[in-house]
């Protein structure tokens, strides 16, 4: 409350105004949360970046630059670095998640991928992103054995478990690290875009974009944890991305890209799977859970299709009894 509080008081000097409603908006699976401010006709959003939790300089700074590239990001119209504010512009509150359906996502996914080319296009000399690398790549992998595994099913991995499970992990990362690079937006899923009739999507939760593997984004898309669609327009998906990215992966065959496309998700739903788990046990946010099975289907898929990641599926177990209601 006290935070909230010293929004209020924010906005009351930046603002020079006190006649305005703030309300929350929606809070991440970080530690921000989002208000929405109505002052008369307009309305705004307020990010609360906790400054011990949360910065907020990635997030001003590739706002700013993503939209010199085209990129329909916030407008930033005030920051408070010392407390943790930032005033943005308000994209409202649908999200793509809020209403895609056959018949309309086929446009809504091309205006994605646009999107995600766009991003593929900026020239990471000039906004020097840091390396998806093979650090981080693991330790994201790691969230699934820790948080999902161990704390969450509370399986005991034997010796010979954890080397097999280890050996999986470092064919992903050599496998990512091999693709083609590009800014990577690293969370361009159906909750961060924003669904607009101008201008489409809004996008937002930017702020840990990555130098790396050039199908992250698309599969984080087109293989969403928090929904699904069928074999056939994954790849009517991939056909456009393929067409569109020509750039990125001119040295590559469609079926490379697809290899790619495939292995680079199962990293990413391992340690999506993961994080869906620490947010229940060790921040108290069970919301998520509902995601996990469908999350965890997508790598139980992959482990059949590609014998070297057989071995996952003996891992892709969702144990209910870990819940408590």
């Amino acid at each position: 409350m006290l935070r909230q509080q010293n929004i209020k008081t924010w906005l009351q000097e930046i603002l020079d105004t006190n006649k305005f409603d703030l309300s929350l908006a929606s809070a991440d699976a970080s530690f921000r949360r989002y208000f929405r401010v109505h002052l008369k006709d307009k309305s705004y959003i307020v990010m609360d970046a906790p400054p011990a939790k949360e910065a907020l300089e990635p997030f001003a700074t590739l706002s700013s630059y993503f939209q010199k590239s085209g990129i329909n990001t916030p407008k930033i119209y005030a920051r408070d670095d010392k407390q943790g504010f930032l005033l943005l512009s308000d994209f409202g509150s649908t999200s793509y998640l809020d209403v895609l359906n056959d018949k309309n996502v086929d446009a809504l996914y091309k205006n994605a991928i646009d999107t995600i080319v766009n991003l593929q296009n900026i020239d990471n000399k000039k906004i020097n992103l840091p390396a998806y690398d093979e650090s981080l790549l693991m330790a994201e992998m790691f969230l699934f054995k820790d948080w999902y595994l161990e704390k969450f099913t509370k399986v005991k991995l034997s010796k010979s478990q954890e080397k097999t499970i280890l050996a999986v992990f470092e064919i992903l990362a050599k496998t990512a690290l091999s693709q083609p690079k590009a800014c990577v937006h690293r969370d361009f899923h159906s909750r961060n875009l924003m669904y607009l009739k101008v201008n489409n999507p809004g996008v937002i939760d930017f702020q840990d974009a990555v130098f790396g593997p050039v199908t992250y984004d698309l599969v984080s898309l087109i293989k969403d944890c928090y929904i699904n669609w069928s074999e056939d327009k994954l790849r009517k998906w991939l056909e456009y991305f393929y067409l569109r990215s020509k750039e990125h992966v001119k040295d590559l065959s469609l079926e490379e890209v697809e290899f790619y496309l495939d292995y680079m998700g199962v990293q990413r739903h391992l340690k999506a799977s993961g994080i869906f788990a620490r947010l229940y046990i060790r921040d108290g946010k069970p919301g998520y859970i509902k995601d996990i099975p469908r999350t965890l289907s997508y790598i139980q898929q992959m482990s059949n299709k590609y014998p070297k990641l057989k071995s996952l599926a003996d891992f892709c177990i969702f144990n209910t009894e870990s819940i408590i209601v």
